[in-house]
């Protein structure tokens, strides 16, 4: 008990010791950095709301939050505005009708789907670029001149691939009257429109993919199934001849060649 009682006086001495020396060091720390001549400085920053006497200042503000609102709806413009919708999705169906999950990755795809769509859209984005972007940079239109412009060669795009019956869907909802051109039909009835014909025109190619490899599984299976192999899964046997058709045939170039043809 003896012994136990002088430890702890000497853990309590320790802890005092130690309080102490920690309050003497705070305590000094205020004076040395108040003392320091090579105390580096930090900056601050601060955001405030104020008045302007300028309307330039006032419209380029609100050209920098326009710009950002656009950059953040940059995904559905890439994806309801160009081909990227048609070209990902059949690229999807030819990895699923190989019975591939993950072969090629999702990033080489949409990679892939991405740069056929800049290919493919590299006229509309020219047209838009000289009539409209450029411009306005110069100051030569307006920011509403430059949307309108700018509307035109995407409407020109999309209206060329969407089915008649798609667009008259959505104009007869609203009760719009029929577009005697192409520029006077409404983005707002336009863009879905073309968005169900891309679909559609996707699932076509797809299908029309999923005929050959369909019948490599029906054979595969139809010859376990005879040999009295039927614990063996005729995904196992019918993979090897799938890839192997796809490349005797050259598909990635097929496929490719008929996405772009069916945008010409």
């Amino acid at each position: 008990m003896n012994r136990c009682g002088s430890w702890i006086k000497r853990a309590q001495a320790v802890s005092l010791f130690g309080l102490a020396l920690g309050s003497w060091v705070l305590a000094r720390v205020p004076e040395a950095y108040a003392a320091s001549p090579a105390t580096p400085i930090i900056p601050g920053l601060q955001l405030n709301l104020g008045t302007s006497s300028s309307p330039h200042a006032v419209g380029s503000t609100l050209q920098i939050i326009f710009l950002l609102t656009v950059l953040s709806l940059a995904p559905a413009i890439l994806i309801m505005l160009t081909s990227f919708t048609r070209i990902i999705v059949v690229l999807s169906f030819v990895r699923n009708a190989m019975s591939l999950q993950q072969t090629p990755p999702n990033q080489v795809l949409v990679g892939l789907a991405l740069f056929m769509t800049l290919f493919v859209m590299q006229p509309t984005l020219a047209s838009a670029n000289r009539d409209a972007l450029q411009p306005y940079l110069n100051g030569q239109i307006s920011q509403t001149v430059a949307l309108q412009r700018a509307e035109e060669p995407f409407k020109q795009f999309m209206a060329k691939h969407t089915r008649t019956q798609d667009l008259q869907l959505f104009l007869d909802y609203r009760h719009l009257p029929e577009p005697k051109k192409v520029n006077d039909i409404p983005f707002t009835a336009l863009v879905p429109a073309f968005g169900i014909s891309e679909l559609k025109t996707a699932f076509q190619i797809g299908f029309m993919l999923f005929l050959p490899f369909l019948v490599i599984d029906l054979v595969v299976a139809t010859t376990l199934m005879s040999m009295g192999m039927m614990m063996l899964p005729p995904v196992m046997i019918s993979l090897p001849f799938k890839i192997l058709l796809f490349v005797m045939v050259d598909g990635w170039y097929l496929v490719v060649k008929s996405l772009l043809a069916g945008f010409s």
